[in-house]
């Protein structure tokens, strides 16, 4: 067998490793970890029908319940950018809600802090 410049600079296997079960399961474990956090969330304040957490696009209800906004911000969030900016003001209501300071909302836009945050938010209390 015979090795080329790319094999010892590119990784395909464990790249494509990513692309088949370990990055389904990686997926499946991030969104149990964000709809957790974000059941516990609804149960502290008090938010009616937590369970919603468990349930795609019904979860982006939820939060905008507990941000207290209307239901129909849904819609907003199927606007490419803008449900950025709108994702970004509902975790900023989130965070005053659970009384954490606003600003790590911005924080949801910094990869593997996004997986922190809800944690923050749903687990400590001050």
């Amino acid at each position: 067998m015979e090795l080329d410049m790319w094999d010892y600079f590119m990784p395909w296997e464990v790249l494509s490793a990513f692309s088949s079960g370990l990055g389904s399961l990686t997926g499946i474990v991030g969104y149990v970890w964000i709809a957790l956090c974000l059941y516990i969330i609804a149960k502290k304040t008090n938010t009616e029908n937590p369970w919603l957490a468990w349930i795609p696009v019904a979860n982006i209800v939820l939060a905008c319940q507990i941000a207290g906004k209307p239901w129909w911000w849904v819609f907003l969030f199927l606007i490419p950018i803008a449900n950025i900016v709108f994702g970004i003001l509902v975790m900023w209501k989130i965070c005053e809600v659970r009384n954490k300071p606003g600003w790590l909302a911005l924080l949801m836009l910094v990869p593997v802090a996004n997986l922190i945050i809800p944690g923050i938010l749903a687990f400590v209390d001050q």
